[in-house]
């Protein structure tokens, strides 16, 4: 977009904006179009306003272009108001005014539950942009998280306090609001606040309309001579991104956009002592678009890569040394490089492209071979196969990129074969190889799992699918097991987003008991039975440690890996864990350790710290997500 400051359009072009000031008409389904200054008016507690009435009357009451407060409105939530809920990254209302607690940084991407710095975390100002609006609005705090027109008061107050500390007074010339749009990105990154900014006035320039949750149709008419005071950038004396240079092979289209800085932490993996071991395929749930914008959002979530659907194009993010909050787990973010597709795992492989499978292949390798990161499935996981943090998340822990994604193919396209098929006897251990296309799987899809809106009613589905489902017995009839987080006492179901019933293809487990066409694994506490006659299912695994309880004794398992809190220095809060309550492995079982034992670690972002512990800790493939148990209380042996 050109350079230019407002002051300095033509005449004929100052007299259109003046026109859109005072006469312009808002589009409203249900609604006759009206006036903009005939809605001037403070009273937003009345019940028959529309939401584009409360958009014309904040922008009249703050002296706030009403395009570009729509058009911010549209960016941070596309109008929704969530039922004065808060977003997945501590945003309330149409403005995405954002009251983020320590609470759900414990419980979003961060996965920070149980960290001694989360107070800290919590604090940084970009996180409280609500409480930020309720001092310029005077209007309370749950007002502005209830109430729609509250909320988009509190963002028009603060969009014209930014302009105002940046340009030194309002303007009715939409385009001289470059600064203060860029500013309400919370980025303190040059690049990250000037894509922001593009975004909103890329909104205004082509317009925008579409129906809300609340069922009204609002509309933005695209004003095409939208032209944005870009040079205004420099008066937020932003920093520049700290690496803007891409981490890509050759091979693959790239660009580098930085994620908020409250989306992650400034590291220096690996030379800070911090080991990069695990690499972590995600799927957006939403457009490539949405969520380059959404990662750009403070208070929620960023990977350090997204890759585009249609070409395998890619967008970095975040720096590979620093730490990105995208797995829910901290450790497993400390540890991890994750990376986005653009897709909804409800929408079976259409989303999941040739293109998008090579690209991503050819960047994975590029990052195996630069940070020593083995290939097999054991270091390149699933969102899905992450641990839960504690006992209250594992139930609610993610589950893309769903059963659509073909793990065969991925891993042949990274060199990774899985060898014939069979199963050996018990004691051995398998490792999950049905086939993709010919594995087809019954799961029931409902509204809640498609964010898209196009599945209306709980639907069963027969589909290509990556796992095999796991029962009580060796039996089609016998119950789905139930895991333990998500059906305590009770059968597993088909649900798309169950993962506790399911064992996914490069996933290895120890072999339990065999029955005929059946074969029993160790997983999740108990013996669990899948359909694999002649071994179709699976392929014997040779060169693995297995893990079995050292004593008489149940062992603990955890879903996060930090020191004990002696192991401190003085002056640095201790984070702490405790044992996952619903699960153990018990005496006699045994598990497949997905890497050697590695020491127990924490970090503290203020200072640069990395606290390395005495007790090393294994990873295992427990059930269909990870978990880590302590090396004193098992026993390994090479298979």
């Amino acid at each position: 977009m050109t350079t230019r400051d407002a002051g300095h359009g033509n005449a004929s072009r100052l007299r259109r904006r003046a026109l859109i000031a005072a006469g312009a008409t808002l589009v409203v389904a249900g609604a006759m179009a009206v006036p903009v200054t005939a809605l001037a008016t403070d009273d937003t507690d009345s019940p028959s306003t529309t939401l584009a009435q409360d958009f014309a009357s904040a922008a009249h009451e703050y002296q706030v272009p009403r395009q570009v407060l729509m058009a911010v409105a549209y960016q941070e939530s596309a109008w929704d108001a969530h039922s004065g809920q808060h977003s997945t990254d501590g945003g309330y209302g149409p403005m995405h005014l954002t009251d983020v607690t320590p609470a759900m940084l414990a419980s979003g991407d961060a996965g920070a539950a149980g960290r001694g710095n989360l107070a800290s975390m919590a604090a940084d100002p970009a996180l409280h942009t609500l409480q930020a609006a309720a001092k310029l609005t005077g209007l309370s705090a749950e007002k502005l998280r209830t109430d729609p027109s509250a909320n988009i008061r509190g963002g028009a107050a603060l969009i014209a306090s930014y302009q105002k500390k940046a340009i030194g007074s309002t303007s009715a010339e939409p385009d001289n609001w470059y600064a203060a749009v860029a500013r309400y990105s919370q980025s303190t990154q040059r690049q990250g606040a000037a894509a922001y900014a593009n975004r909103v006035f890329a909104t205004m320039k082509e317009g925008a309309a579409r129906t809300t949750e609340d069922g009204e149709r609002v509309t933005l008419q695209a004003d095409s001579e939208v032209r944005p005071a870009t040079g205004q950038l420099a008066d937020l004396h932003l920093k520049s991104a700290a690496d803007t240079n891409t981490e890509c092979p050759a091979t693959v289209d790239c660009t580098f956009v930085p994620a908020s800085p409250s989306n992650g932490q400034v590291s220096d993996r690996p030379a800070d002592g911090i080991r990069i071991d695990t690499i972590v395929i995600h799927d957006t749930e939403s457009s490539y678009d949405a969520a380059i914008s959404a990662f750009q959002t403070a208070g929620g979530s960023a990977a350090h890569y997204v890759m585009r659907s249609s070409d395998g194009a890619v967008t970095q993010m975040v720096p590979t040394k620093d730490l990105a909050f995208h797995a829910g787990n901290y450790s497993t973010n400390m540890h991890s490089i994750g990376i986005e597709h653009e897709g909804y795992a409800s929408h079976g492989a259409t989303w999941y492209t040739e293109a998008q499978y090579e690209a991503t292949a050819d960047l994975v390798k590029y990052l195996a071979d630069r940070y020593d990161i083995p290939l097999d499935r054991q270091h390149i996981i699933g969102h899905d196969n992450v641990a839960g943090p504690n006992s209250s998340l594992v139930a609610g822990m993610h589950w893309d990129p769903g059963p659509s994604w073909d793990w065969n193919h991925f891993m042949n396209l990274l060199g990774v074969h899985t060898g014939r098929h069979g199963v050996g006897p018990v004691g051995s251990v398998v490792t999950i190889a049905p086939g993709f296309e010919a594995n087809r799987q019954t799961v029931q899809i409902c509204p809640s799992d498609d964010p898209t809106g196009a599945t209306t009613a709980c639907t069963e589905t027969t589909q290509a699918s990556d796992f095999v489902y796991l029962r009580t017995a060796p039996s089609d009839s016998a119950p789905l097991f139930g895991d333990q987080a998500i059906h305590p006492g009770a059968a597993g179901t088909d649900r798309i987003n169950d993962w506790g019933s399911t064992a996914q293809s490069g996933q290895q487990f120890v072999v339990a008991d065999r029955d005929g066409d059946w074969t029993a694994i160790w997983y999740s506490g108990s013996k669990v039975w899948f359909y694999n006659p002649h071994g179709c299912n699976t392929a014997p695994a040779h060169g693995v440690q297995v893990i079995k309880a050292a004593g008489t004794s149940p062992v603990a398992v955890y879903g996060s890996s930090y020191p004990d809190a002696s192991e401190y220095p003085s002056g640095l809060s201790p984070s702490t864990q405790a044992p996952l309550s619903m699960y153990t492995v018990p005496p006699g079982q045994a598990y497949v350790a997905t890497r050697p034992p590695a020491l127990t670690d924490d970090f503290f972002p203020s200072s640069g710290k990395v606290v390395i512990g005495a007790k090393p800790m294994y990873t295992l493939q427990y059930n269909h997500r990870v978990a880590l148990v302590y090396a004193s209380a098992v026993t390994a042996e090479d298979k």
